[in-house]
């Protein structure tokens, strides 16, 4: 990065250190706190939507959609989160090269080979000519896929909680007069229900934030495995030698975290003041009375 950085032998104190954070695994350590913001700016309104879909087939009239909708909350609900974590993105994958194989391979040879699952190269995905940065999305894709089912199964109940909370005297009204269940959903319930839904989703905002470290574990690159990787012990073959520096990597991805769910806290207050003016629940009832 800086042009005394020729020489890392002969660095001492503060040029060494500047020289050490800005190395290009340094970079990518950097660049990784992206990586965290994209998987959660993309996997909240996708966790949403999947939440949406589920607490509507919940409430339909249509008995097998009700019963898909139930049996996703409550089956994602009943599993430890690591196992859908760990399943999604194994099971997309190799029913992708499963599809793939039965275009680009031969499909008289079988995909499993014992306890192997081997697919002709043409089929893999990504390809092993592909860039890495092609490799680097795929997994990021199918890590936010397996965060987005996980999450909307919680925000499926968060959200059909919320709209049996609407007061059902409203929809019965709008019923008397008329008003088509298209409507009664467009026009009452859905801009009613996101009072009450938005206190369960603000704790599944902070959970999601606190879950990402476990994109470590479904092989992104994310800050948890950066802060391994540069703060462990470095021998004389690296250019940068130093002790276990774990400790202080680790204390800078807390702080990371802590201000994460710190500046989400004061947004979501703010949001549930604006849904909560003028609303019959008890943040609107202690707003009229602080406000008498």
């Amino acid at each position: 990065m800086f042009s005394y950085c020729s020489d890392p032998s002969v660095l001492e104190g503060f040029t060494w250190l500047s020289c050490y954070l800005t190395t290009g695994t340094h970079m990518l350590f950097y660049a990784s706190f992206g990586t965290v913001l994209l998987v959660l700016a993309i996997t909240a309104p996708v966790a949403l939507l999947f939440g949406f879909g589920g607490a509507m087939a919940a409430r339909s009239r249509i008995a097998p959609l009700r019963w898909l909708g139930k049996v996703y909350t409550s089956m994602v609900r009943g599993v430890p989160d690591i196992i859908f974590f760990l399943f999604v993105p194994i099971a997309l994958d190799q029913g992708l090269e499963w599809l793939r194989s039965r275009f680009y391979c031969d499909p008289s040879v079988p995909v499993r080979q014992g306890n192997d699952f081997v697919v002709c190269a043409a089929a893999k995905l990504p390809l092993s000519s592909s860039p890495s940065w092609v490799h680097d999305i795929y997994g990021i894709a199918l890590a936010i896929i397996a965060f987005s089912v996980v999450f909307g199964a919680f925000a499926a109940n968060v959200l059909y909680g919320a709209m049996g909370a609407v007061p059902r005297a409203q929809i019965e009204t709008a019923e008397a007069y008329g008003f088509t269940s298209r409507q009664i959903n467009r026009r009452i319930l859905l801009p009613q229900m996101w009072t009450y839904a938005l206190p369960g989703l603000s704790n599944l905002w902070m959970i999601l934030i606190k879950a990402t470290p476990l994109l470590f574990i479904l092989g992104v690159e994310d800050i948890v495995y950066w802060a391994r990787e540069l703060g462990g012990a470095k021998t004389r073959a690296f250019d940068y030698p130093h002790p276990d520096w774990r400790l202080y990597y680790f204390l800078g991805v807390l702080v990371f975290y802590l201000l994460m769910t710190w500046v989400s806290e004061r947004l979501l207050d703010r949001v549930r003041a604006r849904l909560s003016h003028g609303q019959a629940t008890l943040a609107g009832e202690a707003m009229r009375k602080a406000a008498a």
